[in-house]
């Protein structure tokens, strides 16, 4: 089980999202791909000592999400440089974009939900 994060983790990331968000909304990306995809950061976590970060993002309907994450990684540098001149940290986070994949569990447990045999099992009180 994952250890809870700190006020710090979270506030940091809050702030390192809100960059990202900006960088993405502004188009300060090299990547035509990039610019072109409706990208939602859903969450970004933040190490212990605040030396690393994973955005999580999500693209409308997963489209390209594959070579959009390939393509936000490789240019990380321009999201840790934009981090690093507007918060005040001691340590400029190293950033690596991974897809959130909360909505296919969701997706799936839902789906759980909904099957026959366990629709039946919940009417009983099980």
């Amino acid at each position: 089980m994952e250890k809870e994060l700190s006020q710090r983790q979270l506030r940091v990331g809050q702030e390192i999202k809100r960059v990202i968000t900006s960088v993405l909304e502004r188009g300060d990306i090299r990547s035509e791909t990039v610019k072109s995809a409706f990208i939602t950061v859903t969450e970004v976590r933040v190490s212990p000592d605040l030396k690393y970060a994973h955005a999580y993002i999500m693209t409308l309907n997963g489209k390209d999400l594959g070579l959009v994450l390939e393509e936000l990684n490789a240019d990380a540098w321009i999201f840790k440089k934009q981090i690093a001149t507007k918060l005040q940290l001691r340590y400029t986070p190293d950033l690596t974009f991974r897809a959130d994949d909360t909505f296919a569990e969701v997706d799936k447990i839902e789906k759980l939900l909904r099957h026959p045999k366990v629709a039946r099992d919940l009417e009983k009180g099980v």
